[in-house]
């Protein structure tokens, strides 16, 4: 198991907050990770400390298994918050700037990214005269001159339209899966990162409040009985004792989760009527990214 990425309780504290308050996370080499998390709650900030832009305030880095990480971070590309262009430049000409500031010798490296990228037939183009969908791949191919093993990418799609953000999408799975490039990549439209995203880490008030596999994420969205109820505790143990079960969760706003008798809702529902469970709702349901998330971001979700 190869890790190309992992925290050690990384925190960033501004004057009298954290942004980023004691965060562990680790990616795996071949990764999409997705970084999920309301504005503010500091996911550019963590960006910024793995990609050496700012000092973390504690804990620790680990870039391609160095505890240095400033060593490692030549191998890693990043496109932070805006993307840094010459507006009044080329995408040629940006490319150009960029591959002698990085001491970059091989100028077929600039035609070869206009190419990966999309943009060979518009390298003359004046950036300023770009779709932002262009502007985002420009800076992406930026960031790949000097050909990284780690791509960092903050909001990539935000802003763009259903089309740019297919063409999107399609990139960096190409990137990922024939390039071989490991990517980390933050967005509010949760649909579309779960298409692409192999893992997630979903931050709330700059503390990680959970890191998922994208298959452990498809077992937890799988069709469920949601059921909200008087008393989640008592219901519990009815759910265990009667219906000899452990496969349920335990919301935060009274409601339950049975990843079990999906097809006989009316077992459950007379189980507790019959137990003096009083049963407001009960409904088969099957959750998106979106649901997943906004449990979380009410208080979570409290394992069985």
């Amino acid at each position: 198991m190869e890790y190309i990425l992992r925290t050690n309780t990384v925190s960033k504290k501004y004057t009298n907050y954290y942004a980023v308050d004691k965060v562990s996370i680790s990616i795996q080499k071949g990764e999409i990770y997705g970084l999920i998390g309301e504005n503010g709650a500091g996911k550019s900030t963590l960006m910024k400390m793995i990609a050496g832009l700012v000092e973390p305030s504690e804990g620790s880095i680990e870039l391609f298994g160095n505890f240095v990480p400033q060593t490692e971070r030549y191998r890693i590309g990043c496109v932070i918050e805006s993307p840094a262009l010459y507006t009044e430049l080329t995408a040629k000409q940006n490319l150009e700037v960029f591959r002698k500031a990085y001491g970059l010798s091989s100028k077929e490296s600039v035609q070869q990214i206009l190419k990966q990228v999309g943009l060979s037939q518009c390298e003359n183009k004046i950036v300023k005269k770009f779709s932002l969908g262009m502007k985002q791949r420009l800076a992406i191919g930026i960031a790949l001159l000097g050909n990284p093993d780690f791509l960092i990418l903050d909001e990539p799609i935000n802003g763009l339209d259903p089309t740019g953000i297919q063409d999107m999408r399609n990139f960096l799975l190409k990137l990922n899966r024939e390039e071989h490039i490991t990517i980390m990549i933050s967005s509010h439209i949760l649909g579309e990162l779960s298409k692409i995203a192999t893992k997630y880490g979903i931050i709330k008030n700059g503390k990680l409040i959970e890191e998922i596999t994208a298959k452990e994420l498809n077992e937890k969205c799988q069709c469920c009985l949601k059921i909200k109820v008087s008393d989640t505790a008592q219901a519990a143990i009815l759910i265990e004792r009667n219906l000899h079960t452990k496969n349920y969760e335990i919301l935060s706003d009274n409601n339950i989760r049975i990843f079990e008798y999906v097809d006989n809702p009316g077992i459950v529902n007379s189980l507790l009527v019959n137990h003096g469970i009083s049963v407001d709702e009960c409904t088969v349901t099957k959750e998106s990214l979106e649901d997943y998330f906004n449990e979380k971001m009410r208080g979570g979700i409290v394992n069985a």
